[in-house]
């Protein structure tokens, strides 16, 4: 049985250079952190039809903002590995990144995000790679800092691996310590492969009920990560997608660069987009 990767290495060292290009040669790969991305951002229910400002915990090379972008957000990715993220800028990808470690906490202004996501990264903080580093502390300097700069009412939703009971137990305890009020969704339980966890936390506002896990009254297909086709139609709305490096794709990813105040955006032209000739 192999290692988990958290007993293996801390994450800066963990997510080298050649363990980072992974994520934008292995297909499959990439097609998961979609998914889990998608899931998360359905499972923040934002307003219909309108810009969010999201902060992408652990943002590795980019992939689960790739799914906030094109469902028209902006975002702040931030993670501990350099070469992660350096992975992510040759992918051009269109939100704001740092690197952090979310151990030591946010320093985000108070109510800057209307949403968080995480995608694989939460239980990295239950290990003590250093001898400073006590995980309880870790754990709740980071959710209290997080509870501040979050929006009333917002949420935040991670996808995570625990180990076992007691860690979960560690997590959620330390998130409720924070402020933060919610619960566990799992989908697809009776599946080994398919079988995701959602850790969806909410800072108050109105009265929030838990959303309901995917599969969880019948058995997923083993060896898939793929959610029913129904609901994957619901969130991706089918052909209405715009085609990735499309024209209409690159004028949208534009505006939003100059909506960030990025000052090296060109300006737009009748060859935007336009597909050059193979040279002979």
């Amino acid at each position: 049985m192999a290692s988990r990767p958290e007993h293996q290495a801390p994450p800066e060292l963990f997510y080298s250079e050649s363990e980072a290009r992974k994520y934008t040669q292995n297909s499959r790969m990439m097609q998961i952190q979609m998914q889990m991305a998608e899931r998360a951002l359905e499972l923040l229910a934002l307003p219909e039809g309108q810009t969010s400002y999201i902060l992408d915990v652990g943002c590795g090379s980019g992939l689960s903002g790739e799914a906030l972008s094109e469902a028209g957000h902006i975002w702040v990715g931030m993670d501990i590995s350099a070469h992660m993220l350096s992975v992510a800028k040759e992918r051009e990808v269109s939100g704001d990144l740092f690197l952090w470690d979310m151990g030591d906490g946010l320093g985000f202004r108070a109510g800057t995000f209307d949403g968080v996501i995480s995608i694989s990264a939460l239980q990295w903080l239950c290990n003590a790679d250093k001898k400073i580093h006590q995980p309880a502390k870790r754990l709740y300097h980071f959710f209290s800092s997080l509870y501040a700069c979050m929006a009333r009412g917002a949420r935040a939703v991670f996808q995570f691996y625990p180990e076992n009971p007691a860690q979960m137990e560690l997590i959620t305890h330390q998130a409720m310590r924070a402020g933060f009020f919610g619960g566990v969704v799992v989908d697809y339980p009776n599946s080994t492969k398919a079988k995701k966890m959602f850790l969806c936390l909410f800072t108050g506002g109105a009265p929030t009920q838990l959303p309901q896990g995917l599969g969880a009254e019948e058995l997923a297909m083993e060896g898939s990560a793929l959610f029913t086709e129904a609901k994957r139609e619901q969130r991706k709305k089918g052909k209405n997608r715009v085609p990735l490096k499309s024209r209409e794709w690159i004028l949208a990813k534009k505006e939003r660069r100059r909506m960030q105040g990025k000052d090296d955006v060109r300006p737009d032209s009748k060859y935007t987009g336009r597909k050059r000739r193979h040279a002979f």
